[in-house]
């Protein structure tokens, strides 16, 4: 049950995890076993002093899905959602709803109110979900779809 997870910012212990999540996920999206994975050190800056973080769902001592905060003050402030991905044995359950939820929180946290992601188009599950939560599409690049939500 969802009321069992914790839920809580991911921390260096949690990068193994974090990344056999992400091989997940780019299998999932993809169909086929993916080459490489995160970039050597690419993570390590979620568990520095930044405000870019990792949510991690964690059930019964292991990490079951995760997702990245990016914080942009750039011409625009927004937050990206980078990666993104829940373990197939625990999909449909309400977490990845909740994890999107603590990045809007984390957002506002930092006064940010603009949320924005991208999803592959042929990728109707997340698509749905990100409709059910509030999110509208902005625009088509390529495959992908980039979508907003405005807090």
């Amino acid at each position: 049950m969802i009321s069992d997870m914790i839920f809580r910012q991911a921390t260096l212990s949690d990068k193994s995890a974090i990344e056999e999540l992400f091989m997940d996920m780019l299998r999932a999206i993809y169909g086929e076993d993916p080459k490489g994975g995160y970039e050597e050190d690419y993570l390590l800056r979620f568990f520095g002093p930044s405000e870019d973080v990792i949510i991690v769902a964690e059930n019964k001592g292991e990490v079951i899905g995760y997702i990245s905060v990016e914080v942009k003050r750039e011409d625009r402030e927004y937050v990206y959602i980078d990666d993104f991905c829940v373990d197939e044995k625990y999909r449909s359950r309400g977490i990845g709803t909740k994890l999107l939820s603590y990045s809007e929180e984390a957002a506002k946290n930092a006064g940010i109110y603009d949320i924005l992601l991208h999803v592959e188009e042929s990728n109707l599950p997340a698509r749905r979900l990100y409709e059910r939560s509030g999110y509208e599409l902005l625009r088509k690049d390529n495959t992908r779809l980039l979508m907003v939500k405005h807090l």
